[in-house]
């Protein structure tokens, strides 16, 4: 990192970083890296530029096959690795193997000088009451990225221990990605763990009380609703064999000056 903070940022994952949730494919995704990048150029690292190789639907194996070359050549000095959720929704689920191909990303940019950034993955079953079986993966996965990034000195936004993360405000209708509320939050949470100028933990603190979930035959009728706009097309898609990224490339292959900054002063409290 040079006297004007970091000057190189690369994103690695799938479609959280791509920024599902945040925008859309005709108007565009913005997304929590696209808000880092604002905010970090706005903030301490006026001279940044920033690559997203992020890809929906991708593996933690493929992020690590597909993207981290790419990722290498650009020769980053700061880079985010978010993947592996993914991976948890998978019938054959193995958490030692999703963690060592996300500590071989991480291995191979800190020894190439990049400082690096992961997070951990929020309760889904807070989130989706459905999804509540899948606890014990989230929990052994978030238990081997923290292993994993403790090894190679890797900054880690630890969103599992924060219930705030889970208020449903913070997620997109389909459960699985991001609000702009949320991605706004993730990319505070990074930026906290990073200790950038004017991060600080307000990411952390829950929203405003809001109205109460429905209960009984509305809750239920939400359930099935959700099961069927969201987890029946993409049950689908598992038995066709087809991924939501196939045939799809990277936003923002090349290191550019993020498409829009802040003005002034910046302060990631208020983005969240």
């Amino acid at each position: 990192m040079s006297e004007r903070g970091y000057l190189r940022y690369v994103a690695l994952g799938d479609s959280q970083t791509e920024g599902l949730g945040d925008g859309d494919d005709v108007r565009g995704l913005r997304g929590c890296a696209d808000r880092f990048a604002e905010g970090a150029a706005a903030g301490g690292c006026p001279d940044i530029l920033y690559a997203n190789l992020a890809v929906r639907g991708r593996l933690a194996g493929q992020v690590r096959a597909e993207q981290l070359p790419a990722a290498l050549a650009l020769r980053p000095d700061l880079a985010t690795v978010v993947a592996g959720m993914n991976d948890l929704l998978r019938p054959r689920f193995d958490a030692d193997e999703v963690a060592g191909h996300l500590e071989a990303v991480f291995a191979a940019l800190t020894a190439q000088g990049a400082r690096v950034a992961t997070v951990t993955f929020p309760d889904i079953g807070r989130i989706t009451p459905l999804a509540r079986p899948l606890g014990r993966r989230v929990l052994a996965l978030n238990a081997r990225i923290k292993e994993a990034a403790g090894r190679h000195g890797v900054a880690v936004a630890d969103l599992s221990v924060h219930t705030a993360m889970t208020d449903p405000r913070l997620w997109s209708p389909d459960r699985l990605h991001a609000s702009p509320l949320g991605h706004a939050r993730i990319a505070a949470a990074v930026a906290h763990a990073l200790a950038l100028p004017g991060s600080d933990d307000t990411w952390t603190l829950p929203l405003p009380p809001g109205a109460p979930a429905p209960g009984g035959l509305r809750g239920v009728g939400t359930e099935l609703r959700w099961a069927g706009g969201f987890l029946g097309p993409w049950l689908l898609r598992r038995v066709r064999g087809r991924s939501s990224g196939d045939g799809r490339q990277a936003k923002r292959p090349e290191l550019l000056p993020p498409a829009a900054l802040h003005s002034g002063s910046f302060d990631w409290s208020t983005r969240c």
